[in-house]
């Protein structure tokens, strides 16, 4: 299994703190449905008010993915960075670069 785990190590808020702190965001994917080239590696993405989100791609066993996908709060809304990093090797934010 290849799992994302969500993080926000940059918040744009007043107190520089995000809501969801503490808590795990992960999703998993079959080893099939996750090019070789992105597992093992980080991938950010950077907002214009401070906001940055990082993703990070692990393989591991079943086992060991499903103990962190129990204890997961879902992505936090950011399933389109997954399907990013596996379609492009990167987060795009294709809404965003299709309106500019």
């Amino acid at each position: 299994m290849v799992v994302f785990t969500l993080t926000m190590p940059s918040a744009g808020s007043w107190n520089r703190k995000w809501s969801g702190e503490g808590r795990i965001y992960a999703k998993a994917r079959k080893n099939c449905q996750v090019p070789k080239e992105v597992i093992g590696k980080s991938f950010c993405y950077r907002w214009d008010d401070g906001w940055v989100a990082c993703v990070q791609v692990e393989k591991m066993d079943s086992r060991e993915a499903q103990k962190i996908i129990k204890k997961s709060n879902g992505f936090y809304g950011y399933d389109w960075m997954i399907e990013s990093i596996i379609k492009y090797g990167e987060i795009r934010n294709i809404n965003h670069e299709e309106t500019n």
